[in-house]
C-alpha cells in the first residue's frame, strides 16, 4: 500500500474509532441523563402509552385511566379524587407527579426494575405493557369519615389516623382538597386553567397542600400528653393520683411572668390527672421546666420530633428547641413558645401511648404488585421507638380516658367503646391576634383491649367566634366519627 492510501486508511480508522467512542459514550455513559432530558419527548410518550396501574384501598381502585387524543394515549383519573388527594398525589401529562404516584412511578409504570422478567415475557408474547399496582394500608370508611368531617367544618384542617400496633395508616385526610383529574392531562385549556388555580398565589386556600404531612402548627395543650409521658418515665411523678409541687400563681423562672390557666380550673398541686382532665397549664409548664430542656428534647425525640418521616411520602420534621431558657421550656411543654407538630405526628404521640409504650414507624403502602398480582415487596411494621414503660403508658392511657369521660374530650366519647384523648386550642399569630388552632388526639381501644385506631385532628377556623373555637368543639367530633368507622369495621 503506497503512503497516501495508508494514511487515508489510517484517518478513516480513527474516524471509525471516534463513531464507535461517541456511539458508546451516548449509549452508556450518558443514557441515564438524555432519558431523563426534559426535552426528551420519546420518554413522555413511552410514558403514557399504555396504561397505569392502579392505587389499592380496601382491594378497590382509587385510580383508573382514560384514552386521550395525541401523542399521549392515556391520562390518569381518580375516584372521589379530592378525599384521597393527599394520599395519591397526582400524575399529569403537562406538571409532572408527586407523592404515591411519583414516587411509586417505576411500578405504576411498569418500567420498575423487579418488573424486567416479566416485562421481557410480555415483549417476546406480544402483550403491550402493564404497570403493577400500590396496595395501601389506607380505609375507605376512617377516609370517608375524615374528609366529609373536615368538609361539614368548611375550614382549613387535616386527620391522621393509625394503627398503633402496626403503624399503619388508615386515613390521611387535609381540607381543602383538589381533584387530581383535573390537572391529569396535557390540555393548554382546562388543564392549565385548573393548575392555575389551584397555586397559593391565585388561591389562598393552597389546596394541594398536603396539611397532614407538609404543615406544622402548635400543639398546643395536647403536647401535654408528652409531658406527661416524659414526667412519669424520668420519675419526677410515680401515677397519676400523686399531688404535683404546683403552686398558684406559678411565676416562670428567669422572669416576672406568671404562666396562666384558662379560667378559674383547680390547678394548684394538682395530681397528673387532674391536670390533665382540666389542662393546666401551670402544673405542665412547671413539669417541663423542672425536668430542663435536654430531658424534654430527649423525650420529643423518641415520639419523633425533629426527624422528617417517609410513609414513604415526606412528612416535615416536627420542632421542640434546644438551648431554651427555662421560661422557655415551660412554653413549649404546654406545646407553647416555637414547639410545632404536624397531625402525623401528634397521632404517632397518641398512637404510642395506646401501643402500651412503644410507637411503630408510620407507613402507608402495604405492598407492591406486579402487573399479574404477584407481591413484588410487602412491608413488614417496624417498631421506631419505646418513648415509654408499658407501666407508665397505661398510667398515661387512664388519664386520657378521665379526660373522654369526665374532662375537657367528652365530645368523643362512644357508647360501650373505651376512648381516650386530650384536647388542645393552640395558640396562633403574634400575642395570640389570630384564631386559634383546634387540636385533639385520641385512641379507641377495643373489647380484647387493643387498641385499632388513634387519631389526630387539626382545625383552622378563620372565620370562628374566637370562644367557639377549642378543641373538644371543633375537632373531637371528627375524630369521633372516625374512630368509630374504624372500630365498627374491626366488629
Amino acid at each position: 500500500m503506497n503512503k497516501p492510501l495508508r494514511r487515508v486508511a489510517i484517518f478513516c480508522g480513527l474516524l471509525m474509532l471516534a463513531l464507535l467512542v461517541r456511539n458508546n459514550w451516548i449509549q452508556y455513559a450518558q443514557a441515564d441523563k438524555l432519558r431523563t432530558d426534559e426535552e426528551n419527548r420519546r420518554v413522555a410518550i413511552e410514558r403514557y402509552a399504555s396504561p397505569r396501574g392502579d392505587i389499592i384501598v380496601d382491594g378497590e381502585p382509587i385510580t383508573g385511566h382514560t384514552a386521550t387524543k395525541g401523542d399521549f394515549k392515556y391520562k390518569r383519573t381518580y375516584k372521589d379524587g379530592a378525599m384521597w388527594a393527599p394520599v395519591t398525589g397526582f400524575v399529569s401529562q403537562a406538571f409532572g407527579a408527586n407523592q404515591l404516584e411519583s414516587i411509586e412511578d417505576g411500578i405504576l409504570t411498569g418500567n420498575d426494575d423487579r418488573l424486567f422478567f416479566r416485562n421481557t415475557l410480555d415483549m417476546l408474547t406480544g402483550k403491550n405493557k402493564e404497570g403493577g399496582n400500590v396496595v395501601t394500608t389506607l380505609s375507605t370508611a376512617a377516609q370517608k369519615a375524615a374528609y366529609e368531617g373536615l368538609k361539614k367544618q368548611g375550614a382549613k384542617g387535616s386527620v391522621v389516623a393509625l394503627e398503633p400496633s402496626t403503624g399503619k395508616i388508615l386515613a390521611l385526610a387535609s381540607y381543602p382538597s383538589y381533584d387530581p383529574s383535573t390537572i391529569a392531562g396535557n390540555s393548554l385549556d382546562s388543564d392549565s386553567k385548573a393548575w392555575e388555580k389551584l397555586q397559593k398565589k391565585n388561591n389562598p386556600d393552597d389546596p394541594m397542600l398536603n396539611r397532614a404531612l407538609r404543615e406544622v402548627y402548635p400543639p398546643g395543650s395536647t403536647f401535654k400528653v408528652l409531658t406527661a409521658a416524659a414526667a412519669l418515665e424520668n420519675g419526677l411523678y410515680d401515677d397519676a393520683e400523686q399531688k404535683t409541687d404546683t403552686p398558684l400563681p406559678w411565676t416562670m423562672p428567669g422572669t416576672t411572668t406568671e404562666l396562666k390557666n384558662e379560667g378559674n380550673i383547680p390547678c394548684e398541686n394538682a395530681t397528673l390527672r387532674e391536670a390533665l382532665r382540666v389542662s393546666c397549664n401551670t402544673v405542665f409548664g412547671k413539669v417541663g421546666s423542672d425536668l430542663g430542656n435536654d430531658k424534654m428534647l430527649e423525650m420529643a425525640k423518641k415520639f419523633g420530633f425533629t426527624e422528617e418521616q417517609f410513609t414513604p411520602i415526606r412528612s416535615s420534621a416536627s420542632v421542640f428547641s434546644e438551648d431554651m431558657a427555662p421560661s422557655e421550656v415551660a412554653l413549649s411543654s404546654i406545646g407553647q413558645f416555637n414547639t410545632a407538630a404536624t397531625p402525623l405526628q401528634m397521632a404517632m404521640v397518641s398512637a404510642a401511648v395506646a401501643n402500651n409504650g412503644t410507637l411503630m414507624k408510620p407507613y402507608m403502602v402495604d405492598e407492591l404488585q406486579s402487573p399479574g398480582l404477584d407481591t413484588i415487596e410487602k412491608t413488614d411494621p417496624e417498631e421506631m421507638s419505646k418513648p415509654m414503660s408499658a407501666k407508665n403508658a397505661q398510667i398515661l392511657q387512664s388519664m386520657m380516658e378521665t379526660v373522654v369521660n369526665e374532662g375537657t374530650g367528652t365530645n368523643a366519647r362512644i357508647p360501650g367503646v373505651t376512648v381516650g384523648g386530650k384536647t388542645g386550642t393552640a395558640q396562633h399569630g403574634e400575642n395570640n391576634s389570630e384564631n386559634p388552632y383546634a387540636w385533639f388526639i385520641s385512641y379507641a381501644k377495643s373489647g380484647d383491649g387493643g387498641s385499632p385506631v388513634a387519631v389526630a385532628v387539626v382545625i383552622e377556623d378563620e372565620n370562628a367566634v374566637r370562644d367557639d373555637i377549642s378543641g373538644g368543639g371543633l375537632a373531637a367530633p371528627i375524630a369521633k366519627s372516625v374512630m368509630e368507622a374504624v372500630v365498627k369495621g374491626k366488629q
